[in-house]
């Protein structure tokens, strides 16, 4: 291909809209373009990284028994009232209607409509196990689209569902799609971890996202690992044992003492002289419209997706200052939201994070201005919630809940999760097939996505520098880009040329730099798009050498054309073969 008949357009700038690097580096260097909020337009550049990344995809979920399909993108009502989702998918689901008054959505994922189509044509147990894939475009009306490719709105997606007749063989086809992934990402480049984490709207019982580990900030998540066993976690499934410390306070009996003008955890606890370990702080969550209280270890933060899933809530947020006020007011306190405190609120729901069952001897607040309570214990002083369950947000140096060493932090993005989702939708669905005796009984499911349009921006997120994108050889555009720096250099001209013909019928996919441009413009342009291998045709011509750039590395090398043609051929070939 030449760059002067390539539809691209690079920039100065970066958009003023973008957050995270890949985000950037996508728009500046001509990959994608923006149409609507969370929805782009993907470019010659960006449309052949994607096409990579979908037959990488294939190929190993072929490999690994999975047959392809292609599922509607339109969807029924009726199919998610059956699974129970219509309601409980939340807001980003996008819901419309037909012509014909008839409700519809946008397919975010297809649970539904394969687990039907499974109930419709799998009939015994002789045709299980069955997995089934697709690669789709899908659509989730997130509330605040960002990142650009990282969390848009319409995206690419593979999703495959396996079918097994019972739990021995779902763990199987489970393994099978977890050992694909691990090849798979390996394949794109890209070192990524296979952590717990919660299921989500999905459901299931066990689930595991593949995590690409950045090495710098720009990741979505904080992933909590162990470097002395395997355990890995995403912060919102993420547990741990606690450093020991001190949980129990100096004061043998329950008593009031003032508190004036204190507004934090941290201002009560120097005012007192003590850790805040000993503090027993109360929070307040609406929760699908309703109030909430939330007790946890004054030193501890709340993980909003455990509390979400220890309420069975849809949806929750921290209270405001006027909402906590109103709830306080209701049931006859005067103080300020600061002060609230657990007791009088009986009629409210409490939750407490199992931090708070063992301390002793605790200071609290309890609904009194510039007052709090020390000494206090829970079944004397206390009613203790009658549901205890975490709700704690682990941190970084608490030990590891399988080895006992102290866990790390790192961010990482998600590009994958597979689910074992069990008989969640088999059964709500009535998809069943006859087993040996006879019998109905409901498929054994899992589901397995990969993010392709994701892999592609936490590619970029792993691997750039300051000029630009640095893809790995097996998903980037183009293998090699040939730059001539004088095109009206007949020599350079006949040499380039004559590289790129014979790389081109060799197999590897050349881009030449062709435009009556300056030399540095056409450099900088290399670097921004990421090309992996750069050969430079310029005045060393005259001496039989021209230049190559490795990008990843930075590292430049004097070669003749035919060492070059061979270096970039064995260089490509060889990182397309493992």
């Amino acid at each position: 291909m030449k760059m002067s008949r390539l539809f691209l357009e690079t920039l100065r700038d970066y958009p003023s809209d973008a957050e995270v690097i890949s985000h950037k580096l996508l728009v500046r260097a001509g990959y994608i373009k923006k149409l609507a909020n969370g929805i782009y337009n993907y470019l010659p550049l960006m449309w052949r990284v994607l096409k990579k990344i979908e037959n990488i995809v294939r190929e190993e979920m072929d490999k690994a028994g999975a047959q392809e399909i292609l599922m509607p993108f339109l969807q029924p009502k009726e199919l998610w009232e059956q699974s129970g989702r219509w309601e409980v998918y939340g807001k980003e689901l996008l819901r419309l209607k037909d012509r014909h008054n008839k409700e519809m959505c946008l397919g975010p994922t297809h649970e539904e409509i394969v687990t039907a189509l499974a109930g419709e044509a799998i009939r015994s147990y002789k045709q299980l196990p069955v997995n089934l894939y697709q690669i789709q475009s899908k659509f989730r009306d997130e509330i605040r689209p960002r990142f650009g490719l990282l969390r848009g709105r319409e995206f690419i997606m593979k999703d495959a569902y396996s079918f097994d007749k019972d739990e021995e063989g779902m763990q199987k086809s489970y393994k099978a799609m977890a050992e694909a992934y691990t090849k798979f990402f390996k394949r794109c480049g890209l070192e990524t971890k296979p952590v717990q984490s919660d299921s989500g709207a999905i459901g299931g019982n066990i689930s595991h996202e593949y995590m690409v580990i950045t090495q710098t900030d720009s990741g979505e998540d904080d992933v909590f690992y162990c470097d002395n066993c395997d355990y890995a976690a995403n912060s919102n499934h993420a547990v741990s044992v606690l450093n020991e410390t001190n949980i129990e306070g100096e004061w043998s009996q329950y008593e009031k003492i003032s508190t004036p003008d204190i507004k934090t955890i941290e201002e009560l606890a120097k005012f007192l002289h003590i850790n805040s370990s000993v503090i027993c702080k109360c929070l307040v969550y609406i929760a699908d419209k309703e109030p909430v209280l939330v007790l946890i270890r004054g030193d501890k933060i709340v993980e909003e997706t455990k509390l979400m899933n220890a309420l069975e809530a849809k949806e929750i947020r921290t209270a405001s200052e006027a909402e906590i006020k109103e709830l306080m007011e209701s049931h006859g306190f005067k103080a300020k939201p600061g002060f609230i405190g657990p007791k009088g609120f009986d009629d409210i729901k409490i939750i407490a994070d199992k931090t708070v069952q063992d301390l002793k001897n605790f200071v609290m607040a309890i609904n009194e201005n510039d007052v709090h309570v020390v000494g206090a214990n829970f079944g004397t002083d206390v009613k203790l919630p009658v549901k205890i369950c975490d709700v704690r947000l682990v941190e970084a140096g608490e030990k590891c809940p399988q080895c006992g060493q102290p866990l790390k932090v790192t961010r990482g993005i998600e590009v994958g999760n597979i689910f074992q989702l069990g008989t969640k939708y088999s059964k709500a669905m009535n998809s069943t097939y006859t087993d040996e005796n006879g019998k109905e009984v409901p498929f054994v499911m899992g589901c397995y996505g990969i993010g392709i349009s994701r892999t592609a921006a936490a590619a970029v997120e792993r691997h750039h520098d300051e000029y630009g994108i640095k893809w790995p050889i097996s998903i980037a555009p183009y293998h090699v880009i040939i730059v001539p720096v004088n095109v009206q250099d007949e020599k350079q001209m006949e040499i380039a040329q004559n590289i790129y013909n014979r790389l081109n019928s060799s197999g590897i996919e050349v881009l030449i730099d062709d435009r009556d441009e300056r030399a540095g413009v056409k450099f900088k342009d290399a670097d921004l798009i990421g090309i992996p291998l750069r050969i430079t045709v310029g005045k060393t011509v005259q001496d039989g050498f021209v230049e190559l750039k490795i990008r990843e590395t930075g590292e430049i090398s004097k070669l003749t054309p035919d060492e070059a043609v061979s270096f970039v051929s064995k260089t490509v070939q060889n990182a397309l073969n493992n």
